[in-house]
């Protein structure tokens, strides 16, 4: 029997883990607090945004919104920046991402302070991620790993194959996996057989964003694969880069959706309690 390694158990782990952090920091006078950025248009970010601010309230982190028109100036957004920065109240901001073609996510992105960054996207943080010291991490690929360990399938000493390379996902994920002290094999668009390293794998991750692209005969009957793809099809269905057909080959998947998603919303809320800590120790 395959297991279907749901995330929903380990995300509850960690949003109990986070509301006593929260009362923690509640107790010493600080109130978590969490900023997001939302530009009109896309209808997915907006839901995103709405998603977070539930959870927040549920968590007991203030949580403000600032919704913007399509047509805004980027350095309006700039400014609102600036000022989150500035205020000491504010210990997470976010930025909904995609955006409209005359707004610079690049820019935006790194104006925001590194320890406010709890997308772990920033320059600091990026280059944290690589070398593993003090900094916010992106929350999908700590997902992918903190998904394998709930499930007991330590990495170290393990052969991972990790699909994709994305600026997002597979290029951090590809460090963390290296500090878990895993052997990492990157395939990618000009990889001519990814089969082949599939084949030799303990462990695999897909993060290319290309739907049901892992197929039955890729795979072996001991590899555990975590799906990190999100793809929409034409009839609005949200699926992975893994088929469906694959999973009765494994000895473990991760579903999409209620898998790698569902314990990242959770993780981003672990990072902001990170970045009160960092924070603090900074002042």
């Amino acid at each position: 029997m395959t297991t279907i390694m749901k995330a929903k158990e380990a995300a509850d782990q960690v949003y109990e883990n986070v509301k006593q952090h929260v009362e923690e920091w509640k107790g010493r006078g600080h109130e978590p607090r969490l900023a997001v950025i939302l530009v009109e248009g896309d209808p997915a970010s907006a839901y995103y945004a709405q998603s977070k601010q539930k959870i927040a309230q549920r968590l007991g982190v203030a949580f403000d919104l600032y919704e913007y028109p399509q047509a805004v100036h980027e350095e309006e957004i700039m400014q609102q920046v600036a000022q989150l920065n500035a205020d000491a109240d504010v210990h997470g901001i976010m930025l909904e991402l995609p955006l409209p073609k005359h707004l610079s996510a690049t820019t935006i992105v790194n104006a925001i302070a590194p320890w406010k960054d709890i997308d772990g996207v920033t320059p600091s943080n990026q280059r944290a991620t690589i070398t593993g010291e003090a900094g916010l991490y992106p929350a999908t690929p700590q997902a992918c790993i903190q998904l394998l360990k709930h499930y007991g399938y330590p990495l170290e000493g393990k052969n991972v194959t990790l699909i994709g390379r994305g600026q997002t996902v597979g290029l951090p994920l590809f460090h963390l996996l290296q500090h878990e002290q895993a052997t990492v094999t990157v395939c990618h668009s000009r990889t001519p057989d990814i089969a082949l390293h599939l084949h030799h794998a303990d462990i695999a991750i897909a993060a290319v964003g290309r739907a049901h692209m892992i197929q039955p005969n890729m795979v072996h009957a001991k590899l555990v694969f975590i799906d990190a793809g999100i793809n929409e099809t034409d009839e609005g269905k949200i699926v992975g880069d893994i088929s469906p057909d694959v999973a009765p080959h494994l000895q473990a998947v991760s579903p999409v959706p209620g898998g790698v998603g569902t314990l990242t919303t959770a993780i981003l809320y672990q990072n902001l309690m990170k970045a009160i800590r960092l924070q603090k120790e900074v002042r």
